[in-house]
């Protein structure tokens, strides 16, 4: 079981500014989680359960994994970029083709109803 160690009397805790979001006390939190967990584990007094955290995230395994998470975000992203580049081209063909039709003399019968209702 872990050992509970006599806290020190000079050792004030830290205020902390109040979160504006969800997102900001979470991160608050888990900093806090983190920086005792680094504590106990400097002090000796860390639980099993803690220490197990740790060397889990430094294994070869968490570390591949880890690393097939940010390519598979990578693909995502290059996917992602690769249909707003489709809409582009698609957008600039349909304004190429509009353009060419004016000048050879043809109207959209869009642009023909437009110049009667005004």
């Amino acid at each position: 079981m872990a050992k509970k160690k006599q806290s020190d009397p000079k050792e004030q805790p830290k205020k902390m500014r109040p979160a504006t979001t969800p997102e900001a006390r979470e991160n608050q939190l888990i900093s806090l989680a983190v920086d005792l967990a680094e504590k106990q584990l400097i002090d000796g007094t860390a639980s099993s359960q803690v220490i197990t955290h740790y060397l889990k995230l430094g294994s070869t395994k968490e570390k591949i994994e880890r690393e097939i998470l940010e390519k598979q975000k990578e693909l995502i992203e290059a996917k992602t970029e690769n249909l707003q580049s489709a809409k582009r081209i698609e957008e600039l063909y349909t304004n190429a083709i509009n353009a060419m039709k004016n000048y050879s003399g043809q109207n959209n019968a869009d642009d023909e109803d437009d110049e009667y209702d005004n």
